[in-house]
């Protein structure tokens, strides 16, 4: 089987228009059904939505407390305005954070959720969210584990990297297959 990559000069929220035309059409080809999409402020979760008609988009947003103690930052507004069209929008700890964040601050030392993360970063920050994403909807029954997913991915903002992959629980991390990487940046080396 053959499909090429699109690779981006650049990392960066510019690309998400682009990655989205490359998640519908791939999606369409292959059969697939469900899109994960990260948001922080739900700018990216509007522009998926609009952008992915007849595709059921899943929005995973960051945990409460990971910007500032206690606080949510996806906005209400924008989580009932895409529950009103039929998105669903989860906000579950970070598969790779959580403990290992705790461990971090506390004891400035890393730990296996660092390394997981810091590895798939060799490929670009969107590759570790999107399939850091894909633990999180697999861990709170947003997706199965038996069927495939497209996920995006960012860096700081936006979208510019998208795999195809068969999710997995986070307690079973090493079963999760990337099957398709359809976009992310190029770096320079």
């Amino acid at each position: 089987m053959e499909h090429p990559t699109s690779y981006f000069p650049q990392a960066g929220g510019e690309n998400t228009g682009e990655v989205l035309r490359l998640v519908a059409a791939r999606a369409r080809d292959l059969g697939i059904r469900k899109v994960l999409v990260p948001s922080t402020t739900g700018a990216t979760a509007l522009a998926a939505a609009d952008a992915l008609p007849g595709l059921q988009v899943i929005v995973m947003t960051h945990e409460a407390g990971f910007a500032k103690d206690g606080e949510q930052e996806f906005p209400p507004e924008i989580r009932q305005a895409l529950r009103s069209r039929g998105i669903e929008v989860y906000t579950v700890t970070h598969a790779f954070g959580g403990l290992s964040r705790a461990m971090r601050d506390k004891f400035k030392t890393h730990v296996l959720g660092d390394i997981i993360a810091n590895s798939l970063r060799i490929f670009g920050q969107g590759m570790k969210v999107a399939v850091e994403i894909t633990l999180m909807a697999a861990d709170c029954g947003a997706v199965r584990t038996d069927e495939s997913v497209v996920a995006m991915g960012g860096s700081d903002h936006g979208l510019d990297t998208a795999i195809v992959c068969r999710p997995a629980n986070a307690q079973r991390f090493f079963d999760l297959k990337v099957q398709e990487i359809l976009c992310k940046p190029h770096f320079q080396a």
